[in-house]
């Protein structure tokens, strides 16, 4: 599973002209399943999204968490993260989980993100044509990978 986190000072995710989700402070992320993934994954990034200190604190450096500053979350699924651009000029997400897998897995990090922060999360819908807006904070954006734990 892969994931790009975005810090944002705001962000909001539009499906057919309707705002289907928003944050405020907090981080967006953009979540691919790969054929590979499991539950195991998802527990592993929800502990590392939701535990990373990537908020600044009284003294302007980045020493906080999600949870400490209050932030929201806003989860979109994005199976392009998982593209090979080894051969030729047009990607190939062969690896990229067929939906049947990955809708669980999504969901699943939703639901439990939402445990672990003890609030709604927000999210888009899985497969839309999806309108995603963001004012990235910093900017600050991390990306991590499940299969790549550094």
């Amino acid at each position: 599973m892969r994931l790009v986190i975005q810090r944002v000072s705001r962000a909001s995710v539009t499906v057919e002209n309707q705002i289907i989700g928003q944050i405020g402070l907090g981080l967006l992320v953009l979540l691919g399943v790969e054929q590979a993934d499991s539950e195991e994954d998802v527990d592993w990034l929800i502990q590392k999204t939701t535990q990373m200190r990537i908020f600044s604190d009284l003294e302007g450096k980045m020493n906080c968490s999600l949870p400490e500053v209050d932030g929201e979350l806003l989860v979109i699924s994005q199976f392009t993260l998982h593209a090979s651009t080894k051969k030729g000029n047009r990607p190939s997400f062969i690896a990229a989980a067929r939906p049947e897998q990955a809708i669980p897995l999504y969901e699943s990090f939703i639901q439990k993100s939402a445990l672990a922060l003890g609030k709604k999360v927000q999210s888009g819908s899985f497969g839309a044509d999806m309108k995603v807006d963001l004012l990235n904070d910093g900017p600050v954006t991390i990306i991590i990978d499940s299969k790549n734990r550094e």
